[in-house]
């Protein structure tokens, strides 16, 4: 029977290594299952020029399973690896200090000792930033939970601020270089082209509620208590802004950008590929498409390089064979992995576009070095017993930016015919 969290929700227990096998070995079985029935439908194609309506049913029935299976083992993955804020903690004085006066101020209203703590950092929370910073140890937690649970995130470069924006120098071109004797005269170089890139922090918030008896509960942990309540609401608010925020007080998204041809890309611009066909995959060799994908990204690139999609679109490119007849879609190797897609990771990322005309569901890329998070240091909690009684509000905020840094690394397949 499942245990009750403190705020009365049901509690699942981590996940056991044999749960996480078992559930593992349930997605392969439904994996090879799948294969056989679209193996049998692609036949049909192949004889009859098109594929039976019950066996087109069974490869969609199958492979919505596996897509549910994935959510599932997923879950068991991040509920295993997830590290617990509990327990015995080494804290250097200071720190135990904050948390303490952190642990008082959420538990009672109690600011005294917040204030002292952050009178001593020259640092004064309210009213003007609205709060007071969480301890250090929490802030990294959240910060932990949010790299599991958001996706670009989780593949891209992320930077720590202190201020409001971060601007950066990207040298668009470099100097001129050659080869020269040893007494050979050296022509002067030319000097980099430079562009200056600004990426400033919104506010993104949370509003996590309480009982009173949960925050008079002694042995509930506070710090764990609010990292996973807000994880889920960060993540969601960051995965949504990283790929399609138009920089209206939120990140500035990569799909934001003006897209263009690859054969006309220029600087600021991201490059994309076109199908040719608008709702889907060519007929003949469906796969090439993505192979010429692959390559329009430059070698340098290509060794970090992800798939970024939602699961809609994964499920179509589950279906397509290479040339040789392999599937180009893998399952993840191990519990905890990714999937793979022509050797290179997939990414799952809800917020992408569906397949449609003129849609650009699928990129590929170095996001670590074509997509940058900027944190600005420090979450800060206010709280509000006043607003709706008689739960306790917590008003917890951090302020995050994004944008492309390097926009040669970053590539998009459109669906259409021009």
């Amino acid at each position: 029977m499942n245990e009750l969290s403190p705020a009365g929700a049901p509690e699942i227990k981590s996940a056991t290594a044999q749960e996480l096998n078992d559930a593992f070995d349930e997605f392969m079985t439904s994996f090879e299952a799948f294969k056989e029935a679209n193996d049998e439908r692609l036949g049909q194609i192949e004889t009859r020029m098109s594929a039976d309506v019950v066996t087109t049913d069974k490869v969609d029935r199958v492979s919505r399973a596996l897509d549910e299976q994935k959510k599932a083992l997923d879950r068991l993955v991040l509920k295993r690896s997830r590290p617990a804020l509990g327990g015995e903690r080494e804290l250097s004085p200071a720190a135990l200090e904050h948390h303490d006066a952190f642990h008082a101020y959420v538990r009672s209203g109690e600011e005294r000792g917040l204030r002292a703590v952050e009178a001593k950092a020259m640092s004064y929370g309210t009213p003007a930033d609205g709060g007071y910073l969480v301890p250090d140890e929490t802030e990294r937690e959240i910060g932990r939970r949010l790299s599991t649970l958001s996706p670009i995130r989780s593949i891209a470069s992320v930077r720590q601020v202190s201020g409001a924006v971060l601007k950066k120098p990207f040298a668009i071109s470099g100097p001129a270089v050659g080869w020269v004797g040893e007494t050979a005269d050296r022509t002067q170089t030319n000097t980099p082209t430079l562009d200056e890139l600004q990426f400033p922090t919104a506010e993104l918030y949370a509003m996590p509620a309480a009982t009173a008896t949960l925050l008079e509960d002694s042995v509930v942990d506070l710090d764990r208590w609010l990292a996973s309540e807000i994880e889920v609401a960060f993540a969601e608010q960051e995965g949504a802004a990283f790929i399609n925020g138009d920089a209206d007080n939120k990140p500035r998204g990569f799909l934001d950008y003006d897209q263009v041809a690859e054969s006309s890309w220029a600087w600021d611009k991201i490059g994309y590929l076109i199908t040719g066909i608008e709702n889907g995959f060519a007929a003949e060799d469906p796969a090439d498409i993505l192979i010429d994908l692959i390559y329009a990204l430059k070698a340098g690139y290509r060794q970090n390089a992800s798939w970024v999609m939602n699961r809609k679109t994964q499920a179509a490119l589950r279906k397509l064979k290479d040339d040789q007849g392999n599937y180009v879609w893998m399952p993840p190797a191990a519990p905890g992995s990714r999937a793979m897609l022509m050797g290179f990771p997939v990414v799952e990322a809800e917020d992408m576009p569906d397949i449609g005309i003129d849609t650009t569901p699928v990129a590929f890329g170095d996001f670590a070095r074509g997509y940058l998070v900027v944190d600005r240091t420090g979450v800060r909690v206010l709280r509000d017993p006043y607003s709706a009684k008689p739960y306790v509000l917590f008003y917890v905020t951090k302020r995050v930016g994004g944008g492309v840094q390097d926009f040669d690394a970053i590539k998009l397949l459109k669906f259409g015919e021009s």
